[in-house]
């Protein structure tokens, strides 16, 4: 592996083609490298101003498919559903889903909470009993000192819900925590919360300062760090499907419907016991959610980073979607953390975000975690019937095909022969590589 030479300070600083340039001399065709990076740059220069103003030392835009899942039903509406994603087979899967569950009912969806959560970490020396004398007054410190930053979210019937203290002596000396609810309306409100917890910080220092009974050690306050939590297991969504095992009749040709939902549903359950099977299932279920939190504009790490904590909430990684059967009653259900914003940060700064947020119908942000969530349980869905069918090869290297015929340089005629000839055959890199050499000869 070539080891590259360090770039020099103040990289930050260079105008946005001497970056690009110097990147270029690593490359062995600098100015074949230069030319492709620029290609893929806005035309108009106020757009790609604003996307490079996004993040920092941008030298040009890296681009993702945008596709549209059609006609998914969410509690008898009608959405059409953007999804920006490259892995292939994922959108198909999803509307597939939505096409077989439209005829059965479509997706049930329901938000159990909407509440995020950010702390105070802090080290304090003194007796608990103390502290928790003073809490009250403490807590009262917190809500006056940010009255005027919470004012305008409360109006919207958010703002600061809850305080709880939480004491962490026992495994880190003097450290200890307020664990701190909010609501934040249709924002995602990261950058309200980490306001609204550093001015936390700052109170309950001036607050110890001031507590004149107090020896001058025990009046000062160590804030450790004040930052919201990416766990947020109360702002959940659950959202569900459900029909008479009758209704899956023909979805495996050698079983009937109830056969086939008690093999559907342990090949769930699997998941629920192994954690190798549970990584990728899960991973197939953010397949769909996260295509459409990043066409929103949102923060898909966040999302899933509250996910794989929710999965493990048990003491073991596990499921996140469950299959139950009643009689004759199947259900399959998916709950799962998310919190989403329709206002402020990217979704009302990228011009496809905002697009996507017109073509979904402008949902509240409740709304689109269930629009979310629906699309993660839509490709779970999918993703299990293939396996426990067909098996996943078969519909996800079709749509590989064309990647493949893309990486062999495949004329239109080409593809046009080889998606023709690989109808009823096997999809394998070796194997397409193999038919252009012979339409080819």
């Amino acid at each position: 592996m070539a080891n590259r030479e360090r770039i020099k300070k103040g990289f930050s600083k260079l105008l946005k083609e001497e970056k690009l340039k110097l990147i270029a001399n690593y490359f062995e065709n600098p100015g074949e490298v230069v030319n492709l990076l620029k290609s893929y740059w806005h035309s108009d220069s106020k757009q790609q101003q604003l996307f490079d103003e996004f993040s920092e030392n941008t030298i040009t835009n890296f681009y993702i498919p945008y596709g549209i899942s059609p006609n998914v039903t969410i509690n008898e509406k009608n959405y059409i559903v953007p999804m920006v994603i490259e892995e292939s087979s994922v959108v198909a899967a999803a509307s597939a889903a939505a096409k077989f569950w439209g005829d059965r009912g479509g997706f049930h969806a329901e938000v159990i909470d909407v509440c995020k959560v950010g702390q105070v970490h802090f080290g304090w020396n003194g007796d608990k009993a103390q502290l928790l004398e003073r809490l009250p007054a403490i807590k009262q410190r917190f809500m006056d000192d940010t009255a005027a930053m919470t004012e305008k979210m409360v109006k919207r019937g958010g703002g600061v819900t809850n305080i709880q203290l939480i004491d962490f002596t026992e495994k880190i000396e003097g450290y200890y925590q307020f664990l701190v609810e909010f609501k934040t309306g249709d924002a995602m409100g990261a950058n309200f919360i980490n306001s609204v917890l550093e001015q936390f910080g700052h109170s309950l220092q001036n607050y110890f300062a001031e507590q004149t009974d107090l020896s001058e050690e025990l009046r000062k306050v160590e804030i450790i760090m004040t930052i919201l939590s990416n766990n947020t297991p109360n702002c959940r969504v659950k959202v569900w499907v459900e029909c008479g095992v009758n209704q899956l009749d023909g979805i495996d040709e050698h079983l009937n419907g109830a056969e086939y939902a008690h093999k559907f549903k342990k090949a769930v359950d699997i998941a629920h016991i192994d954690t190798y099977r549970a990584t990728t299932h899960n991973k197939g279920i953010y397949n769909g959610i996260d295509a459409v939190v990043i066409a929103t504009g949102n923060d898909f790490r966040a999302v899933e980073a509250a996910g794989h904590t929710f999965a493990s909430r048990n003491g073991h990684y596990e499921s996140l979607s469950s299959v139950t059967i009643n009689g004759n009653l199947f259900r399959f259900e998916l709950e799962v953390p998310m919190a989403l914003g329709t206002v402020g940060g990217l979704t009302s700064l990228h011009p496809l975000a905002k697009k996507s947020l017109e073509l979904l119908g402008n949902p509240t942000a409740p709304e689109l975690m269930m629009i979310a969530a629906t699309m993660g349980l839509a490709n779970n869905f999918s993703a299990v019937r293939s396996l426990t069918t067909k098996g996943i090869q078969a519909g996800h290297m079709k749509m590989h095909l064309n990647n493949i015929l893309n990486q062999l340089n495949a004329t239109d005629e080409e593809k046009r022969k080889a998606r023709d000839f690989f109808k009823d055959q096997t999809v394998s890199f070796a194997g397409v590589e193999k038919y252009l050499e012979s339409i080819r000869k």
